[in-house]
């Protein structure tokens, strides 16, 4: 395989890779999170366990929805912007074909190369050429709603599952530790994992997502306690 065919850009995993990132993270804080505050509150080891299920089930449900909605509202924003400029190229093309020359020249290129850039591009394709170097539209970053919903979904899930895991084999009284210790290795992991893929640099990533994780775990840990019956 040669370097052309080979070679993959990191703004090509941008579409799975937020909402697959997003999803575990928030699986794992808010699950692990929601456990230390019933934990801390004094709660039997039947209710941390309900409580944990609880949270991976209406979390993923809810990280789904958020996802479709919020990306389906990104999708009608791009088909809007690409029906306005069909209809702009069909009614004054060539107006369009100035747009796209200044474009070009902006960009570096000198005035007669920019038009005949702009020439061939249209030629083409008019309406990708403006829905890439006009309106920031590319086949790779477009809105997929399902395919944002359904990763945040199974990513949440999956965070979700490992400090439930850690309720059903570790004994109550050494619940609110284990799964701080363990959510936070998590964290860590997801972090670097998500640095590395993305292209970002690891210790950055690692202390990101931990950091939030802890303050999100101490601050349930102490309304647990406030609010908890002993």
């Amino acid at each position: 395989m040669n370097k052309e065919q080979s070679e993959k850009h990191y703004g090509e995993r941008i579409g799975w890779l937020r909402a697959a990132v997003l999803g575990a993270n928030d699986g794992i804080v808010s699950t692990s999170s929601l456990i230390v505050g019933v934990a801390a509150a004094q709660a039997t080891q039947h209710n941390i366990m309900i409580a944990g299920i609880s949270g991976l089930v209406a979390g993923a449900m809810s990280m789904a929805a958020g996802e479709y909605v919020s990306v389906s509202s990104q999708s009608d924003t791009e088909k809007a912007d690409l029906e306005r400029e069909r209809k702009e190229l069909e009614e004054d093309a060539a107006f369009e074909h100035k747009e796209l020359t200044n474009i070009y020249i902006e960009r570096g290129l000198d005035k007669e190369l920019a038009q005949k850039v702009a020439t061939q591009l249209t030629a083409h394709d008019a309406l990708g050429a403006h829905a890439r170097d006009e309106l920031g539209i590319s086949e790779n970053r477009k809105a997929q709603p399902v395919q944002a919903a359904l990763a945040s979904a199974a990513s949440f899930a999956v965070g979700a599952v490992l400090p439930v895991l850690v309720v059903i084999f570790i004994p109550l009284k050494d619940i609110i530790v284990t799964v701080s210790v363990s959510s936070l290795l998590f964290l860590a992991l997801l972090g670097g994992l998500a640095a590395r893929i993305g292209g970002a640099k690891i210790l950055i990533g690692i202390t990101r997502v931990t950091f939030w994780g802890a303050f999100a775990m101490a601050i349930t840990a102490a309304v647990g306690t406030l609010f908890g019956v002993h």
